[in-house]
């Protein structure tokens, strides 16, 4: 009887201890548990996790990741699993979505089943620490000191410009050097065409001549026999000497052109670009004279009115640059009016309209074009002629003399043509004077007349 008394108060006192100690719950809020790339991202931002100096998480112990078999069983490790728990801020971290593991809620489950009077099973220690793993806060160690000056630094070098505007971005200067640069990159890959100013010629220290282009502020270097100015064959001696310096006053008269290039050669450290007209113009050519659209008919053909760039102007001519061909245009073709001086009405790097008269295109290397600029007009010469009356008296101004004919472009439209001079100076180009019509030539559609006196003469 003794006996029995004695285990049947063992039994009541297992039963109580069991009534009493908490089984591990399955809950998945019930113990903070974080991933571990959460919290050291975590960290990053803050450098405490919100605990204050005194609570900061203690750092891992040798007996937190014991094996299993070196696990106590008594309420020793239970009351110390409650405490840190307990010992959680307000704002605890924030807890991952994991659920707690398969070991703990079968321990659980085996336990309620079993109906039996015995000391639950703890959940089993994480010994790795991997991407994917889940680890108890109290197991997390402390943030290191350095990350604070690490964070801050990125933040720092991140930050952008403070706009006075909200949500509005500013291009810096590096930036927009950035993306200029990865667009001649990518010219350069693809053999894209690119269009920049002809800013300079240089002598480099071999003797050889350079021709400077600038591309968004890029410095784009041309060798001359890159810039397709075709002076005849390859000549040697002073002959030679000779086309150079032609070829250099050409170069001069084309400052401040727009000229095609293809980028040939790039250095990426010191951001300096090698390039060839030569081939652009080529390209050009290939594209828009040898090869045929859809209906089988070239894309310039005789009669077509096409866009020109203006490359150079003299007195009286100017040169132009038609989709890859240069072709020089007389002041008779310019206009129906006579002109002076082409300065006055064009400049280099005009785009103008002109028609093509005429092509040549035996090979792609030798095309020429013939074209003029008058014939897109129309002609008001025949109307002007209505304006004047024989024996008056208008105000011009001299365009030509030649071989003792001076010939007049009168401010009312008219052309007119002077044989003689009454006034005792000789008059000349640019010169303002008085104009008597003595005929009016209908076939021609210009005035004949005397020169009464120079006005102003233009020295």
């Amino acid at each position: 009887m003794a006996k029995k008394k004695e285990l049947l108060e063992s039994n009541a006192t297992n039963t109580v201890d069991n009534e009493t100690t908490p089984l591990p719950s399955t809950d998945e809020d019930s113990e903070p548990f974080v991933d571990v790339n959460e919290l050291l991202s975590s960290m990053d931002q803050s450098p405490n996790m919100g605990f204050s100096e005194e609570e900061t998480i203690p750092e891992p112990v040798a007996d937190d990741i014991a094996p299993h078999s070196a696990i106590p069983t008594d309420e020793t490790t239970l009351e110390y699993t409650d405490t840190t728990s307990e010992e959680i801020p307000a704002k605890p971290p924030r807890v991952s979505g994991r659920k707690k593991t398969e070991p703990v809620e079968e321990n659980a489950d085996s336990t309620a089943d079993a109906g039996e009077t015995a000391t639950p099973d703890l959940p089993l220690p994480i010994t790795e620490v991997g991407p994917d793993a889940i680890i108890p806060v109290a197991a997390v160690p402390a943030p290191v000191s350095n990350s604070t000056n690490i964070a801050a630094s990125r933040r720092t070098a991140q930050t952008p410009v403070l706009t006075i505007e909200a949500r509005s971005e500013v291009e810096t200067d590096e930036d927009r050097e950035d993306i200029i640069w990865h667009e001649i990159h990518n010219a350069y890959r693809t053999r894209r065409i690119l269009s920049g100013q002809l800013g300079g010629i240089e002598q480099t220290d071999a003797g050889k001549t350079i021709v400077i282009a600038d591309y968004k502020g890029f410095r784009i270097v041309i060798p001359l026999k890159e810039m397709m100015i075709n002076l005849g064959r390859n000549p040697s001696g002073q002959e030679y000497t000779e086309m150079v310096l032609r070829q250099n006053k050409i170069l001069g008269n084309m400052l401040g052109t727009e000229i095609d290039f293809i980028v040939k050669g790039i250095d990426s450290k010191s951001r300096s670009v090698v390039a060839s007209r030569k081939e652009a113009m080529l390209k050009k050519r290939q594209i828009f004279y040898m090869e045929t659209d859809e209906s089988g008919m070239y894309r310039i053909y005789d009669g077509r009115i096409v866009q020109a760039r203006v490359i150079a102007v003299a007195e009286k001519v100017i040169r132009v640059e038609v989709f890859g061909v240069e072709c020089s245009i007389m002041a008779r073709d310019i206009s129906w009016d006579w002109i002076g001086d082409a300065h006055e009405r064009y400049s280099v790097g005009d785009i103008i309209l002109v028609r093509v008269l005429s092509i040549q295109r035996d090979n792609l290397e030798e095309i020429s074009i013939k074209a003029d600029i008058k014939s897109i007009s129309q002609n008001t010469n025949h109307e002007n002629l209505k304006k004047c009356r024989i024996q008056s008296k208008y105000a011009g101004k001299v365009t030509d003399v030649r071989k003792g004919v001076v010939y007049i472009r009168l401010n009312n439209g008219v052309n007119a043509v002077a044989h003689s001079c009454y006034d005792y100076r000789t008059p000349g180009k640019k010169d303002d004077v008085s104009f008597a019509v003595t005929k009016i030539d209908e076939d021609r559609g210009l005035a004949v007349g005397i020169i009464t006196r120079i006005i102003r003469q233009n020295l």
